[in-house]
């Protein structure tokens, strides 16, 4: 996902404390996707949300108490 992201001029924010997750997500940048590799990712996105609509995600919906810091 990182190198769609990178080709497709979006910035990447890659997150881990893994030292072998972190080697793997610099390794992104001696290889490119092929068109048809691009399209296929692309094609995943259905436009169907698969979670909650972010505005109902609150703590009143989900009776989550958030502590105070």
């Amino acid at each position: 996902m990182l190198r769609w992201h990178l080709q497709q001029g979006r910035q990447v924010i890659p997150k881990s404390v893994t030292p072998s997750r972190i080697v793997e997500n610099f390794d992104v940048f001696d290889f490119e996707l092929t068109a048809d590799q691009l399209a296929a990712i692309d094609a995943l996105d259905t436009g169907i949300r698969g979670g909650p609509e972010p505005e109902v995600v609150t703590r009143e919906t989900f009776g989550l108490d958030i502590p105070e810091a």
